[in-house]
């Protein structure tokens, strides 16, 4: 039987250490509960900010 082996696991890493560092940020900047759950949210999504921002300053279209 053949194992499986995974071989690119670096960017899971990095994602997970990037969710760490957001839940961090958006956590100790809440001032009431909720918005915490909205910054829990926000760091999971956080790549997809990035990547908009990322493309409003190349200037895609």
């Amino acid at each position: 039987m053949k194992e499986k082996v995974q071989r690119k696991a670096t960017s899971n890493t990095v994602y997970g250490l990037g969710i760490i560092g957001a839940l961090i940020y958006y956590i100790s900047y809440a001032t009431t509960f909720w918005m915490g759950v909205i910054g829990i949210l926000k760091a999971i999504v956080w790549p997809a900010f990035l990547v908009y921002e990322l493309l409003k300053y190349v200037g895609a279209s």
